[in-house]
Order: C-alpha cells, then sequence, then structure tokens
C-alpha cells in the first residue's frame, strides 16, 4: 500500500506574489502594444479608487480580469508565453517572506506543493515552478486552430472551486489532508482552507478576516519589514 503524501495548498496573487500576476500581464501586454492603449480605461477608474481607498481592491482585480478576457481574443499564444515569461523572469523575486520561509519548511518536510490560481495556468507555472511547486492549477483560455485566443475558458466549473481543484489533485496525485496546510488571502480561498488542518491567511480581506476569526483560524500579517501574528 503507498504512502499518501501531505499537502500544502497555496493561492499565489497576494499570498505568495507581492502582486497579481494577471495585473503584470495586463499591463505588459498594454506596454508591448498586445493590447491597445484604450484598454487601460478599463480599469483606470476602479484602480484610483482603490489607491484612494475609496473602493476594494477586489473590484480593481475584477476590472482587470474583464480587461484581459476582452483584449486577449485573437492575441497569437507565442506572444502571450513570451510576454508572461518576460514578467515572471522580472518579478520571480516579488515574494512575501513568511511564504517563502514556509515553503522552504515545507519542502524540507517533503510536503507536496499544490498551487491553484485564477491567473493564466502558464504564467502561473513560470513562477511557482520556480519556487519547487510540485503541481500547478490556473486558468486554462482556449485556442483556435491558429493558436490565438478565443476567449473560451476550460473546465472553468472546476478551476472556479478551488475545494474541487483540490479534490482532483488528491484522486491524481495521491494526497492526504493529515496534517495538510493551506494558505489564502481572499474569500475565494475559503473553499480550501475549510478542508486542511492548518489553515493559514495572510493578508486577509475584510470577508476572509471576518470567516477566519469566527473559525479561529491563523492571521498573518506581513507589512514593510514586520510579520503580525493576529
Amino acid at each position: 500500500m503507498s504512502i499518501k503524501k501531505k499537502v500544502a495548498i497555496f493561492d499565489i496573487d497576494g499570498t505568495i506574489f507581492r502582486s497579481s500576476l494577471m495585473i503584470e500581464l495586463v499591463n505588459e501586454f498594454i506596454k508591448e502594444g498586445i493590447f491597445p492603449k484604450s484598454a487601460e480605461k478599463e480599469y483606470r477608474k476602479s484602480y484610483k479608487r482603490w489607491l484612494d481607498r475609496t473602493d476594494d481592491y477586489d473590484k480593481y482585480l475584477q476590472d482587470i480580469v474583464a480587461t484581459f478576457e476582452k483584449n486577449i481574443v485573437g492575441v497569437k499564444y507565442s506572444d502571450f508565453v513570451k510576454a508572461s515569461k518576460k514578467v515572471t523572469g522580472i518579478k520571480k523575486d516579488r515574494v512575501y517572506r513568511y511564504t517563502r520561509e514556509l515553503i522552504k519548511n515545507l519542502t524540507k518536510q517533503n510536503y507536496y506543493l499544490l498551487a491553484i490560481s485564477n491567473s493564466p495556468k502558464e504564467m502561473v507555472e513560470n513562477f511557482a515552478k520556480k519556487l519547487g511547486f510540485d503541481k500547478i492549477y490556473g486558468r486554462v483560455y482556449e485556442l483556435d486552430s491558429k493558436k490565438r485566443f478565443n476567449g473560451k475558458i476550460k473546465h472553468l466549473d472546476i478551476i472556479s472551486d478551488k475545494a474541487k481543484v483540490y479534490e482532483r489533485a488528491a484522486k491524481r496525485e495521491g494526497l492526504t489532508l493529515k496534517g495538510s496546510v493551506g494558505v489564502g488571502d481572499t474569500e475565494t480561498d475559503i473553499a480550501f482552507l475549510k478542508l486542511v488542518e492548518n489553515p493559514i491567511c495572510l493578508n486577509p480581506n475584510l470577508i476572509l478576516y471576518r470567516y477566519a476569526k469566527r473559525k479561529g483560524w491563523k492571521i498573518i500579517v506581513e507589512r514593510k519589514d514586520v510579520i503580525y501574528k493576529i
């Protein structure tokens, strides 16, 4: 009988990476002319409102995703790969110290590292593999016969529910929740944080913070050069 592997499940954006891979990719696409300059208008207001703290970060991120999915139609896959590799190459070290050290410790304990993200899979793979992740799940955008994006997303019902993603990985990789660890930062991560034995909320948004407080989950805040445990 094979021994099941202990698993650690991580969100990526805002949990390991100190930004959003999708935000960085959209900005790079506009910079390189893959997306039109006018695409900035689609999220400019929500970005300013977030900076001014009159609206939340999630609204800004939703507008970024909408901008990406609107403008990615017709873009060559080769251009996408080139831009995403450039972004992850430049930004690969912009990670939180807390999760960087946690990943190192879990690796030493032979945990199976599983990344689940709503950013494009290819980009998440470029970023997470350098950190030692064993398996990466992200959004997979469909291509047409000419290797251009058609705007559709494969298996959206699965990637939208991170608990389902874990269940899929567990069957394929022989994982166990005994001693498991999970790290997330928004309410979209609650689905898998509820599954693990050791849920950790890093810099949580308000919804996740309130939920974590009720459940008694560990809450970590990393600000400047200080790491706080709440």
